[in-house]
């Protein structure tokens, strides 16, 4: 039986590590990743291997040869370019038709039992045996669900934490019979996990997973990377530490110096022939590679330390990856997850912060400090983008030398020549920082047509109706006067999706920017016609028969729906009562104080003035409040039932798209009119794209956010208003009298502390715990029982905590429901 070792992968992620070496060769423990593979392999008996190379595959066949020094047989095939998992193996074909045989990942580390696997995969006549491992964070790994037997039931590609309805991930090895490779097509990019095994599974094909407690590894980033030198050092995985133990947990390796006047406390590792002198401290997790030198007062902890490097007198290493043949001068220092490449100089004194990465072949003068705004960035965030784009304290996380760079990546996943467009909202700071935004698009070979002050919808259309290939809006943050927002939107104005937010996270964690030649510097220009455009095309769109007589009460509360109001409102001839209709740039949002006490006076002027409603914008234009023309402020959760009766009532036919947190009173008002309920994830983007969907005739977030899809896909506060204008101008009922038609929801919801390392586990509890109930995984997991009752347990994307939601018939069975299963979480979470 052969095996195949995918080795082609650049491991973009953990440069400059792999800057110049492909990722495979990184040491772990002083041997490459992909030695310690090969002699897992050979352990088992597998001692024939197709190893499949791509990137830098010169040096991969340099170092490893013909495999003899490793007892075993090693064959090369060479992809001219990637081809993925699956069309790397088919690659290698005309070597595996003979037998089954494993694939397993050059770049991963493990011991699973190979063995055990293969007996496993044999015994229950597989086609296909994928290895699997429960990991505490599944979102970047594919989930996998099998039932009692180990058979495959589905698949789920690096989902969002409100898909994750297990820990149960694919660790890519995988046994298969030669006949697979019979659905791989030749010569073309395939994966295994995302093309051919979703198609091997709706054919009825037997693949098995095979569910192993043995450490498995991913070392895909550079946190994986020292917690892999950690657990080989701490005999988490079972590796051949190289040397002798000199003293516990100490490995030193042939020739080594070590001076007794040296302080050492393990588990760490020293190269051969290291140098090590009196008063050097090593401390717990250090790797020091072949011929390193340690000089006097050094100290080092978790500290990983390729060949040949020189550490001078009084340098301070803590955390730390360092790239062979680099010389760290007297009293250096390199403080934790930063990371210096190959062949550096770092200079006498000189102090590379948190989070740093220094590229290749650079030298860092004498005292110099290298303090890039990625230490503000990185701190207390899992990643850049948050719930609401990439959100931080202005001058503190959000700097104008972040948006530079923020910029810079998004201009280097465009085109040099595309467009963006750029926006405000009224604040001092959005103006300030969206300067930066515009220098680094046009420096980096991107037009912006820069809109000012606008609201956020008005940008939005702009950004899908002129030849742009995005957009970028900067706001105050909603009730923190001191954080900022940058939203990044995609051609149609809609967010980023999860994907392309990922790809924008690469390129700015690489810093490998584009720059344009000085022939190449981009245009700014400023649209003549902007709010009149956005005026006019909405209301070619939305229905406004019969609001002549309407008599309505607006509070712009300060913000940039007062830029559009007066254009839209001019050509209706509604009686409108404006307040706040200016631009505040001292007080750009509002707290919640704040927001009531202006709420309680909208609704007294609704109340005292006799209009038919009353609305309140937040201050990008984006999201309403109502007020009844009783002056009663109606809830958000009511009010999306409110408009959704309105257009259901009117229309009486389509779908509308709603987040699964919403109530199914809605289904009910759906019901009663003919209409149909789409139901999306808790995302933003997932109810964008649904909303673009054709017979799409409204959808809402729950949380005072509207889409009119006749006139874009976006949440967009000014189309709501329009839209509810006139189809309260149509119907013979109050909004007071459409609300009490509309049955109570008795939805309560609760949040769980949860720790990041047990979401997933937590998760797999709920999902074990719903057997005998009704399941849906459109996000999180919904549990709904024959009475009508349901729960939805979704972890939260950018805090350690679970959400959940209950509804039932009434509170007390509500309630007694989501006890239940925050019992579950709390249990799973150990809280």
């Amino acid at each position: 039986m052969k095996a195949v070792v995918m080795a082609g992968g650049e491991g973009t992620r953990l440069r400059p590590m792999t800057a110049n070496q492909p990722k495979p060769l990184l040491p772990v423990v002083n041997r490459p990743i992909m030695e310690h593979v090969l002699r897992l392999l050979r352990k088992h008996g597998l001692t024939e291997t197709v190893v499949t190379v791509q990137f830098l595959a010169a040096l991969v066949r340099s170092y490893f040869g013909d495999g003899d020094e490793l007892g075993m047989r090693l064959h090369y095939a060479t992809e001219d370019l990637p081809l993925g998992t699956a069309g790397s193996v088919k690659n290698a074909a005309d070597k595996l038709r003979d037998d089954r045989f494993l694939v397993i990942s050059g770049d991963a580390l493990t011991d699973i039992d190979l063995s055990d696997m293969i007996r496993f995969h044999r015994e229950n006549s597989a086609l296909v045996t994928i290895g699997l491992t429960r990991v505490p964070n599944p979102l970047e790994f594919g989930i996998i669900i099998v039932d009692d037997q180990g058979r495959v039931q589905r698949f789920l590609e690096k989902p969002t934490w409100g898909q994750v309805f297990s820990d149960t991930v694919n660790t890519g090895i995988y046994v298969m019979e030669p006949e697979v490779l019979d659905d791989v097509p030749a010569g073309e990019a395939v994966d295994w996990s995302s093309d051919v095994f979703p198609r091997l599974l709706e054919r009825g094909a037997p693949i098995y997973g095979y569910v192993s407690d043995c450490y498995w590894e991913d070392v895909g980033t550079h946190e994986s990377y020292l917690k892999a030198q950690a657990d080989a050092l701490s005999g988490r995985v079972k590796l051949d530490v190289g040397g002798f133990e000199m003293s516990p947990g100490v490995w030193v390796g042939e020739g080594a110096e070590v001076d007794p006047e040296a302080v050492l406390k393990g588990p760490l590792l020293i190269g051969d022939y290291v140098k090590i002198e009196a008063g050097a401290e090593l401390r717990e997790y250090t790797v020091l590679g072949s011929n390193a030198v340690v000089r006097e007062g050094a100290f080092l902890h978790r500290a990983v330390v390729h060949d040949n490097v020189y550490i001078g007198p009084g340098a301070h290493l803590r955390g730390c990856v360092i790239g062979k043949n680099t010389d760290l001068m007297t009293g250096a220092r390199i403080e934790e997850n930063a990371v210096v490449g190959d062949e550096c100089v770092i200079e006498a004194e000189a102090y590379v912060s948190s989070g740093v990465k220094v590229y290749p072949f650079k030298t860092v003068e004498a005292g110099a400090v290298v303090n890039t705004s990625v230490i503000w960035e990185s701190r207390g965030q899992r990643s850049l983008f948050g719930p609401r784009g990439v959100s931080g304290l202005v001058n503190v996380e959000i700097t104008p030398e972040l948006c530079v760079r923020l910029a810079s990546a998004y201009a280097t996943t465009l085109k040099k020549g595309d467009q963006v467009i750029t926006s405000r909202d009224s604040s001092r700071a959005a103006r300030a920082l969206k300067r930066a935004v515009i220098s680094a698009l046009t420096a980096g070979a991107i037009d912006v047509l820069d809109l000012e002050a606008m609201p956020l919808p008005v940008a939005r259309f702009h950004t899908s109706r002129r030849p742009a290939s995005g957009g970028i809006a900067l706001r105050t943050t909603s009730g923190d006067p001191q954080s900022v927002d940058i939203v990044f939107m995609d051609s149609h104005g809609a967010d980023l999706s999860p994907t392309a937010q990922r790809k924008l996270e690469r390129v700015f964690s690489r810093q490998e920017f584009r720059r344009a030649f000085p022939g190449e510097i981009a245009e700014l220009s400023f649209p003549a016609r902007a709010v009149e455009d956005y005026a006019q095309e909405l209301l070619r769109c939305v229905d406004m028969t019969g609001v002549n007589d309407m008599k309505v009460v607006v509070d712009c509360a300060g913000g940039t729906a007062s830029v559009v109001l007066p254009t839209l409102l001019g050509r209706l001839g509604v009686e409108v009562l404006t307040v706040n209709a200016r631009l505040d740039s001292a007080s750009p949002t509002e707290t919640l104080a704040e927001r009531r006490r202006d709420l309680q006076r909208l609704s007294e002027l609704v109340g005292s003035s006799r209009a038919s409603f009353g609305v309140r914008f937040d201050p990008v234009g984006e999201r309403i409040a109502l007020v009844d023309e009783m002056g009663q402020l109606i809830s958000e959760e009511r009010a999306l039932l409110v408009v959704l009766d309105l257009v259901a009532a009117e229309r009486r036919r389509g779908r509308v798209a709603l987040p699964v947190t919403t109530t199914r009173v809605a289904e009910q008002v759906c019901r009663f009119h003919g209409v149909q309920v789409e139901w999306t994830s808790t995302s933003l983007d997932a109810l964008t794209s649904a909303a673009a969907k054709p017979y799409m005739i409204f959808a809402g977030d729950g949380r005072g956010g509207f889409i009119v899809p006749e006139f874009g896909p976006t949440v967009d506060g000014l189309a709501a208003f329009l839209r509810l204008l006139g189809l309260v101008a149509r119907t013979r009922l109050t909004l007071s009298q459409i609300d009490a038609r509309i049955p109570e929801a008795k939805l309560l919801k609760r949040t769980v502390p949860t720790p990041w390392a047990t979401k997933g586990a937590v998760m797999r509890s709920v999902i074990e715990a719903a057997e005998g109930f009704r399941v849906d995984t459109t996000d999180g997991v919904r549990v709904v029982g024959d009475d009508g009752r349901w729960a939805l347990i979704l972890p939260a994307a950018s805090e350690p905590a679970t959400d959940l939601w209950a509804e039932a018939h009434d509170f007390d069975t509500a309630e007694a429901f989501l006890d239940r299963w925050a019992r579950v979480v709390e249990q799973a979470a150990g809280t």
